[in-house]
């Protein structure tokens, strides 16, 4: 039987040396200690940050990749790829494999794949409780404009200071 999987959503765009580029290479490493496996995105930035910092604990990462991206080929810490025909097909399958969901700081990618898993659990689409853990404060604003029309959403998602915490909320909404 396959560890519980977290899926990681976060920014391509982050390099070696940025803040959440160290923060996504702690929660890799942080969630591979804890007994999870780490499912992204595959390539860059916080996926190849998270892969790495999972895979140099021990950890297994699933690397959702899409044809789509021509060019694009998977990190080197991927230790699994799964890959997609389309972006639907791709974040379809990252809920999917989640057993839990961390966001870092992100675009307009990183927005929809927090979108789709929020709504998915405030319309209880999940067969259980999933945590959604938010890492840091970038999507607070968000939480806090969506919050103005629908209050009772901020109950659908926690928020992390660090990788600690976030393993701390994922255990808690868990019941581990």
């Amino acid at each position: 039987m396959r560890e519980r999987t977290i899926s990681v959503f976060g920014t391509a765009r982050a390099r070696a040396g940025e803040p959440v580029f160290a923060a996504a290479e702690q929660l890799g490493r942080a969630l591979a200690q804890a007994g999870f496996a780490v499912a992204n995105g595959g390539y860059s930035g916080t996926m190849l940050a998270t892969a790495k910092g999972a895979r140099e604990a021990g950890g297994t990462v699933i690397g959702v990749t899409c044809s789509a991206f021509k060019n694009s080929v998977a990190n080197e810490f991927v230790s699994e790829q799964v890959t997609t025909v389309s972006l639907d097909e791709r974040l379809d399958t990252l809920v999917r494999l989640g057993t839990g969901y961390v966001v870092l700081p992100g675009g307009t990618g990183t927005l929809l794949e927090l979108a789709k898993v929020w709504e998915l659990r405030n319309k209880k689409f999940f067969d259980r409780r999933k945590p959604i853990v938010l890492l840091g404060d970038f999507w607070r604003p968000l939480v806090d404009l969506v919050c103005r029309d629908d209050p009772r959403s901020a109950e659908q998602v926690s928020f992390a200071a660090g990788p600690a915490d976030a393993i701390d909320c994922i255990r808690r909404v868990l019941g581990d």
